[in-house]
């Protein structure tokens, strides 16, 4: 009985911890941390400068090998003019390598920042990093995806694709974060919130 009791004990105790693991995102009324990086074009962006002149929509996406990531990047880029027309400026993180990068812009015409999160320091910060398991890693290989490749530094790793919008006092004022890959936030439901 005892050591059923135990068993059950430490199975708990495992659970517990694992869930903790799991990203949960920033939250609203979050101050929203500051960062440095290179964007595909070798422009050197501050999150605390890009603030200074406006809202700003961070958004994070997996890589141009994914459909709905391709998909909302092209949307951004679609309603671009309607974003900036509101005084807002969007940014986007992703694993993926350079080269990578450069397929999403082929593939969406992005004109706005991406920075490539060399080592998921970004993704860390804002708490949308996780590790892919090893079946689903297996499966996208079988796939011809091989995560390691793509992401270099970042290994099997990805973001849940969130989205933020970042005021003038560097705070989150907005967020989108949903587990499922599949569901993205619209462009219409961002403009509502600007």
């Amino acid at each position: 009985m005892k050591q059923c009791m135990l068993l059950t004990a430490a199975f708990i105790f495992v659970i517990g911890l694992s869930a903790q693991e799991k990203p949960e995102g920033l939250f609203i009324n979050s101050k929203a941390p500051d960062f440095k990086a290179t964007d595909q074009n070798g422009n050197s962006i501050r999150l605390k400068e890009m603030v200074k002149k406006g809202n700003v929509i961070l958004f994070f996406y997996r890589g141009n090998w994914c459909p709905y990531c391709s998909r909302q990047l092209k949307q951004m880029q679609d309603s671009l003019e309607l974003l900036t027309a509101k005084g807002v400026q969007v940014l986007a993180i992703t694993p993926e390598k350079i080269d990578g990068i450069s397929k999403t812009i082929e593939k969406s015409s992005a004109s706005f920042p991406i920075i490539h999160d060399e080592e998921g320091k970004i993704m860390k910060a804002y708490d949308v990093h996780f590790a892919v398991d090893e079946k689903l890693v297996n499966r996208y290989k079988m796939s011809g995806i091989d995560l390691e490749a793509i992401n270099g530094k970042n290994g099997t790793n990805l973001p849940i694709p969130a989205v933020y919008i970042i005021n003038k006092e560097n705070t989150i004022v907005y967020r989108y974060f949903n587990e499922d890959y599949k569901k993205r936030v619209s462009v219409k439901e961002l403009l509502l919130q600007l």
